[in-house]
């Protein structure tokens, strides 16, 4: 089954009075229960793509669908199918560690939710952290609170984005193996890196784009095996 589908994709900004696309017919789908990775230099449109995946801006041209849900039709209903860690360090101060991820349980009408709460805190390391303030945090424990909220209410897809950019190996480790392990469930992962190694070890396909537009869909394992693998493909990288 297929649990994303990019269709003709095209996104314009005006920008000093000129037209700028950040995406240009961009078309590929994710299967239901994959790793797939979205890999591409700044501004190859990566963010803008899972920006209109999960409603925050609408496409100038061509649909998004969310196992069949078409994400501008039906956005309510999408929404709660997809957990996505942005890539800002975006939160609220004035509440602990534990109350924001009760009040972001609530925003999903999701009640008596504590013990997927506290495995949650327990797999990405926030145990400690638990009754802390959000202001009190640090850039890395602030970015394992993101992940958690993404999860909150178990999305079938999980999109991370630059999940780990800045942060400390200890949470790169953790927060791998705890994605690996929901993989491994049935969750359908998607990934934007620049770690180019976490690609190769995490996703089964991957989504390579440059300028807006899609170079192509590989197959990591098969890409892996040949002279150069991911990094080749950077270093060749020419639109379709």
């Amino acid at each position: 089954m297929i649990a994303i589908s990019f269709k003709n994709l095209r996104k314009v900004f005006v920008k000093s009075g000129k037209q700028f696309d950040a995406l240009c017919d961009v078309s590929f789908d994710v299967k239901e229960g994959e790793f797939f990775g979205l890999l591409g230099p700044n501004g190859a449109g990566k963010t803008s793509l899972i920006n209109i995946l999960g409603g925050i801006s609408n496409p100038t041209f061509g649909t998004v669908e969310v196992f069949g849900l078409d994400v501008t039709e039906v956005p309510e209903r999408t929404k709660r199918l997809l957990g996505i860690v942005p890539q800002e360090l975006v939160f609220d101060p004035f509440f602990t560690v534990k109350e924001t991820l009760k009040i972001q349980s609530g925003l999903f009408g999701i009640r008596d939710n504590n013990l997927w709460i506290e495995e949650c805190l327990v797999e990405l390391g926030l145990t400690e952290q638990a009754n802390a303030n959000m202001r009190a945090l640090s850039g890395g424990m602030k970015r394992r609170v993101l992940i958690a909220q993404a999860l909150v209410h178990k999305p079938p897809i999980i999109v991370l984005d630059e999940p780990t950019a800045g942060v400390d190996i200890d949470l790169r480790e953790s927060l791998w193996l705890f994605i690996k392990k929901l993989n491994k469930l049935g969750h359908t992962i998607i990934l934007t890196t620049h770690y180019l190694e976490e690609a190769e070890m995490l996703c089964e396909r991957a989504a390579f784009m440059f300028k807006g537009k899609l170079s192509s869909v590989e197959d990591i394992s098969l890409l892996s095996k040949s002279d150069g693998g991911i990094k080749e493909v950077f270093k060749n990288m020419s639109v379709r």
